[in-house]
């Protein structure tokens, strides 16, 4: 079960600016840090420009920044945060290795760390790949693991095509942003992913599934189609920057079928989605599929860089060096992952997720009722997403209204003005997205919710028709509530 911890105290020197030492940094300087930085690092940033704080402590749910101001952070390093932050059994776990004199570089040679940690690893994995799957270790990013993955099928298959889907993200290095749904120099077949609110057919449900699964199979059978067998499949089983969609688990069950019938190996990403996020321990489990390969990061690694795929056997046609990295070996990686593991499997973490999951889902949609720019709440265990539209701006021909960037971005910078952290996704970034640690106690569930919905009627205010304030989003405010 979850565990309540308790927020970090406040130290006075976190409350005022430090003086710069002698190398001219300034510890508490919130306003100086956030300067240099946009000085300094390149225009290619990302979560700065939404969320312009300087964190210097963490525990659990609650981030500290050095202006003194808490925040409950609801996106948990894009999902990395399995436990959240320093979570105590992570902390052990990197205390040891420190203390033990272990060296903390070992490229891809065997350790007891990387033994503990594959052994753990391999115990949670679905179906019959845990009876004799491989393992690659990856670069430290999931982009690598993608890349090892794309490389390893083509390998195998001695086939160059792939097939993705709309909306997919699977990284940013060459070969994984081609595959996802931005790419704009596109040499991978796009699959049209089934949507329950913004079905490309237009008929979402269970029918918009089904004619997705029947244009899936008429590409690969039609000789005429212009799509020669690939190498390989990659799918989220929930599209998490695409939107927080959720696969159907019947279809994913076709797209397993249809892949294992043309001998096309399927690769699951499962980077945001593994280890208890979205109620099971991999996603996959939701359908019971069990894929040819996996792609995993973020949480394995325990809040620390780490990166694998694991796969079938059969598939393990490299030659020595094929795919390699400086950085495969991270000691502190793997001690933070095992300990990760074991304390989600240990605990049922998953299950927790998935309960805690649909009770702030049930809750999420009950803000419909007051709010018509709510119009789709999604997502699998703490793993969710709030679709915002603008219901005024909707034309005849529209299933559902046109979605509302704008007023999301209103929302964020409303929330953080609450002390909330929250990230925004989907085609038009009208998505708000939350993405809690899986340790979130009941009661931080109801300040998140109560933050949320007070930041969603000050934003909704704020973008009325004829409101002077209209399209402007407000700034953040020295606004510190409890913490939890």
């Amino acid at each position: 079960m979850a565990v309540t911890e308790p927020a970090p105290a406040v130290p006075p020197a976190a409350r005022t600016q430090n003086r710069p030492d002698r190398r001219g940094h300034a510890g508490g300087d919130h306003e100086g840090i956030l300067r240099r930085q946009a000085q300094r690092e390149s225009a290619a940033r990302t979560y700065a420009r939404s969320l312009p704080i300087v964190p210097v402590r963490a525990r659990g749910l609650t981030i500290e920044g050095a202006d003194g101001r808490r925040y409950l952070d609801c996106l948990s390093g894009a999902g990395t945060l399995a436990l959240g932050h320093n979570h105590p059994v992570v902390l052990e776990a990197v205390r040891k290795v420190l203390d033990s004199g272990a060296p903390l570089h070992v490229l891809d040679l065997a350790t007891p760390l990387k033994d503990a940690f594959t052994t753990e690893l391999f115990a949670t994995l679905p179906g019959t790949l845990a009876d004799d799957a491989r393992i690659q270790f990856c670069g430290p990013a999931g982009t690598d693991a993608v890349e090892a993955a794309l490389k390893l099928v083509r390998t195998a298959t001695g086939r160059s095509g792939l097939l993705a889907f709309t909306g997919a993200y699977h990284g940013m290095t060459a070969g994984a942003l081609a595959a996802s749904g931005g790419a704009t120099d596109v040499r991978v077949t796009r699959l049209p992913y089934p949507q329950r609110y913004r079905c490309p057919f237009g008929v979402g449900g269970e029918r918009g599934a089904e004619l997705a699964a029947r244009w899936t199979e008429s590409l690969l059978d039609d000789p005429k189609s212009g799509v020669t067998t690939p190498a390989g499949m990659i799918v989220e089983a929930v599209q998490g920057e695409g939107g927080v969609i959720p696969a159907p688990d019947d279809w994913m069950r076709r797209m397993r079928r249809i892949t294992a019938d043309r001998s096309v190996p399927l690769i699951v990403d499962e980077v945001q989605t593994g280890v208890g996020r979205t109620g099971t321990f991999w996603a996959v489990e939701h359908s019971g599929v069990v894929p040819d390969v996996m792609v995993l990061s973020k949480a394995i690694g325990g809040s620390l860089p780490l990166a694998v795929i694991v796969y079938r056997p059969e598939l393990d046609a490299w030659e020595p060096g094929a795919h390699a990295g400086t950085f495969r070996g991270n000691q502190l990686a793997m001690a933070a992952g095992t300990a990760t593991l074991a304390y989600v499997r240990e605990n049922k973490l998953a299950e927790r997720a998935g309960t805690l999951g649909a009770r702030i889902l049930g809750q999420l949609r009950g803000l419909a009722a007051d709010h018509p720019c709510v119009d789709d709440v999604r997502g699998r265990g703490l793993m969710i997403g709030v679709e915002l539209v603008d219901p005024e701006a909707a034309g005849p021909d529209d299933t559902v209204p046109p979605p509302a960037p704008a007023l999301a971005l209103a929302v964020q910078q409303e929330c953080l003005a609450r002390g909330l952290i929250v990230e925004l996704g989907g085609r038009h970034s009208a998505v708000v997205r939350l993405l809690p640690p899986l340790t979130l106690t009941d009661e931080q569930a109801t300040a998140v919710l109560d933050r949320f919905a007070d930041a969603l009627a000050a934003a909704e205010r704020a973008h009325t028709p004829h409101s002077p304030a209209s399209h402007r989003a407000t700034a953040p405010r020295n606004a510190s509530g409890p913490s939890h």
